[in-house]
């Protein structure tokens, strides 16, 4: 069983919805951003306590989405927001926080190639090298690069993926194996029932020089917040989590030389792809999954106003091991998943207890989006 060190609230400040917060490579700062075009940086001092220590209005729409560079490119940011645009921030050097000082941070670049609001944004793993996916609500993913890392101002636009569908969400594959080509995995959040499968899965081809859609995965039809592939650690196929009207993990296996061999120049990819544990413990849409490090836990948060931590067991079984309120607090719920679909190795369903105690699912009404302070404003 899990058991926390302790936990700690504390008042982000923002005036309107939080859509995000991201912890640094480190875990020793955070970024968060708002409805009310703001982003906030927080960081944690040596009694444990989160300070903000920036902030500062980045966009004149909702701010969706932070993302952190890796470390060795500096104190880096991405935002992503209605207006339009996605943009990158950096730390100036010597203007580092101190007590009672703030530190300083300068956009860099604005990327506005979007002709609609942008929704994520994501920085590749560091073995690719300097670049950062988009993707927006008109239906394309977008790939910069910075050619220069000392020059954050100058970055190209490299690929445009047409989807075909409306981006909601987009994850990075962050396996370094030399077998495994570079990934990316789109959600969508396109309400027409026709749609299809709201997973697609691309990977990169250096014969032909652009991304190719390798799967849809079909077993997800509604609406997609979020992804993360879990690092991968020396395994031969790749975990995908899938936030959606509940949680879902895939395995996705190279089919043939088991990720064992490269594939060969030009040739197209083949998965074996199931679905190996799907969760309703939320009892409502879930919004934002996280691996940790070792690509052994993962964090998940929903509507109901509860993270829950999953951990696999040596049988390749599914469990919560963990939930916590949203006032940090310990959960008394029981932990044994209500209605889980688990596949082991030998692809034979396991049939779990369920709990005794149901979950509360919030009533609110709580939109998928707070747009109040975008209203009647048109971005050109």
């Amino acid at each position: 069983m899990f058991r926390s060190s302790g936990s700690k609230t504390f008042p982000m400040a923002h005036e309107d919805l939080i859509h995000d917060v991201k912890y640094d490579f480190h875990g020793k700062r955070m970024a968060s951003c708002s409805s009310d075009h703001s982003v906030k940086i927080w960081d944690c001092d040596e009694e444990d306590q989160w300070n903000c220590t920036a902030a500062w209005k980045a966009h004149s729409g909702s701010v969706w989405r932070v993302t952190w560079c890796h470390p060795e490119f500096g104190q880096v940011i991405a935002t992503c927001s209605f207006d339009r645009t996605a943009a990158i921030w950096e730390e100036l050097l010597g203007e580092q926080s101190r007590e009672g000082k703030q530190s300083h941070w300068v956009r860099r670049t604005s990327l506005v190639d979007s002709r609609t609001s942008v929704t994520d944004v994501k920085f590749a793993p560091r073995h690719l090298g300097l670049l950062l996916a988009t993707c927006s609500a008109d239906c394309v993913v977008r790939i910069y690069e910075a050619h220069d890392v000392m020059n954050l101002s100058q970055w190209s636009l490299q690929h445009e993926i047409q989807c075909g569908l409306s981006c909601s969400c987009l994850a990075w594959n962050p396996s370094m194996f030399r077998s495994h080509l570079p990934m990316i995995a789109v959600g969508s959040d396109d309400p027409s029932p026709t749609a299809g499968g709201k997973v697609h899965i691309y990977e990169y081809s250096d014969a032909n020089r652009k991304w190719r859609k390798v799967e849809i995965i079909s077993m997800v039809t509604d609406s997609v917040h979020d992804l993360a592939f879990a690092p991968n650690f020396g395994k031969s196929y790749h975990i995908l989590a899938v936030a959606s009207k509940d949680l879902s993990l895939f395995s996705i296996k190279p089919i043939g030389n088991l990720g064992k061999e490269p594939v060969s120049a030009g040739a197209i990819s083949k998965f074996d792809m199931h679905r190996i544990a799907e969760f309703t413990e939320h009892d409502s849409k879930v919004w934002r999954v996280s691996w940790n490090v070792f690509g052994t836990v993962l964090c998940s948060s929903g509507d109901d106003g509860c993270v829950r931590l999953w951990k696999a067991n040596y049988m390749g079984s599914w469990k919560c091991i963990e939930v916590m309120r949203g006032n940090g607090k310990r959960s008394e719920q029981q932990l044994e998943p209500k209605t889980t679909i688990v596949t082991a190795s030998n692809n034979q369903n396991i049939r779990l207890p369920p709990p005794g105690i149901m979950n509360i699912k919030r009533n609110s009404g709580w939109p998928s989006f707070s747009t109040n302070a975008d209203k009647g404003k048109l971005y050109y």
